[in-house]
């Protein structure tokens, strides 16, 4: 129906509303970027702007045409840091996600498989949101809970990460150390802010003390350790992480109930290259080594 570097000076003319803008961002002349606007309006038979003063400004029409583009525009970048990563060296970009609250994990490995590969861009993405591998979004995921379902993924188990309760010196001098678990409930916690969270020790934390004793609440893994270490309440904290900070106290130890299972997730189609391989085998020896006493 038509080509597509029309279609694409279309979406810049609408995300910027000049001219002169998607003209700079495409490299090529003003005219170029007016004479493909007025060519697709004229193969589509419908006005796509509204010219004015200080530029352009997209119709109904425009707007749906640029929604359509920007997604093709965003699957066309993916698709090239899919290509990217096949590669035979481990040079160029490796892209790895996880939830932020493995950063102190992911962070050492990166940085150290860096060193060991100069010619080599790391770039460690977290979120909660799921990063879709098969649109080149990451190379390497690392996931917390149940396996991975989606198709044409290879998916391995890991690790778990031990977690326990901790508190900070200063709040167990305040507070006193809990005799037992039937105490527990008379102390301040550091926790989730949904009351229906998933993770595995905020399940055994609501059965066993009252929502209301949850009083510094954040949904950020880090807020939470920093809170459990500025005396805000007791808190769950990794083992690895914990052995960090000498101010924190282990009240109880870990137990399997509080902890997930971790998987390491690539995708099919660069599951086997070198680079992904060869990270995939440091992030294990560098958690073994991490893990040694």
């Amino acid at each position: 129906m038509t080509n597509w570097d029309e279609i694409r000076t279309a979406y810049q003319v609408a995300r910027l509303g000049t001219v002169s803008g998607a003209a700079e961002v495409l490299g090529v002349h003003h005219a170029t970027v007016i004479r493909h606007i007025d060519a697709l309006e004229a193969r589509l038979g419908v006005k796509l702007f509204q010219r004015h003063a200080r530029g352009y400004t997209p119709t109904e029409a425009g707007q749906d045409l640029a929604r359509v583009a920007q997604t093709t525009d965003d699957q066309f970048l993916q698709l090239a840091g899919r290509i990217k990563g096949r590669g035979e060296g481990v040079s160029g970009e490796l892209l790895v996600t996880s939830l932020i609250n493995f950063s102190p994990l992911m962070v050492g490995a990166l940085a150290t498989f860096r060193e060991a590969h100069p010619d080599l861009t790391v770039r460690f993405l977290t979120g909660a949101r799921l990063f879709r591998l098969e649109y080149g979004e990451a190379h390497v995921a690392l996931r917390a809970g149940s396996p991975p379902q989606e198709p044409d993924n290879v998916v391995q188990s890991f690790a778990r990460q031990a977690v326990a309760l901790y508190g900070s010196k200063s709040y167990l001098e305040k507070h006193g150390m809990p005799a037992d678990e039937s105490a527990l409930a008379e102390h301040d916690f550091v926790g989730y802010d949904d009351p229906e969270s998933r993770a595995p020790f905020a399940i055994w934390l609501r059965k066993s003390v009252p929502f209301e004793r949850v009083t510094f609440r954040t949904e950020d893994g880090r807020v939470q350790e920093e809170a459990v270490r500025a005396g805000a309440g007791l808190g769950f904290i990794s083992v690895q992480q914990a052995k960090r900070y000498p101010d924190l106290v282990q009240v109880l130890p870990p137990r399997e109930e509080w902890s997930s299972p971790l998987w390491l997730v690539t995708h099919v189609d660069l599951h086997r290259t070198p680079k992904v391989q060869a990270f995939l085998q440091h992030l294990k020896d560098y958690a073994a080594a991490s893990e040694a006493p």
